[in-house]
């Protein structure tokens, strides 16, 4: 969104007639990794005793990594959520993400034939989950109930892009022949 919006704030001929805040007109797709949000691997009262290097490396983890990552990613999805919201155009914004897993599953770096095959599972059942929008109270992913599907979702997006597309192909062959 910062570069689409970077695009028509620098007059791009690419991104006109639209409107800097005519963000209704945008399609916003997000995938997530997956993460062990769930697990909440790190309290207050812990994370206070780690001093420096346990910071860097605590029990096969890394909680200074996983908490930049993680907040990095959380921001980003409150803010567009929130952006979304707040601009009347929620569905233009989809974010799908597991934030469930655990143990060898929440790991990028475990890419055994079972851990694969486990991963393909999780994302089938992720595609059968409902649409999510973030509370713009707690920052906290909750069913959108004016939503389907993740897959549902999906095919919605799929069609609206490919209109897009041929309106554009169309478009374009109209100007050729002038």
């Amino acid at each position: 969104m910062t570069h689409v919006s970077k695009q028509i704030l620098l007059g791009n001929k690419d991104f006109f007639p639209i409107k800097p805040a005519d963000y209704g007109k945008f399609l916003v797709l997000s995938l997530g990794t997956g993460t062990a949000k769930v697990e909440e691997k790190y309290d207050a009262a812990q994370s206070c005793k780690c001093g420096v290097l346990g910071w860097l490396y605590n029990k096969g983890n890394s909680p200074l990594i996983d908490s930049f990552s993680q907040a990095s990613s959380d921001l980003v999805d409150i803010h567009l959520s929130v952006l979304f919201q707040a601009l009347h155009c929620d569905k233009g914004y989809l974010r799908i993400q597991d934030d469930e897993l655990t143990g060898e599953t929440a790991s990028v770096d475990v890419s055994t034939e079972k851990n694969l095959n486990r991963l393909v599972g999780v994302g089938k059942a992720l595609l059968k989950r409902p649409a999510c929008k973030v509370n713009v109270e707690t920052g906290k992913n909750e069913p959108d109930l004016h939503r389907g599907t993740n897959e549902e979702e999906l095919t919605r997006f799929a069609k609206m892009l490919s209109r897009e597309r041929r309106a554009r192909l169309q478009k374009q062959g109209q100007n050729l022949l002038r």
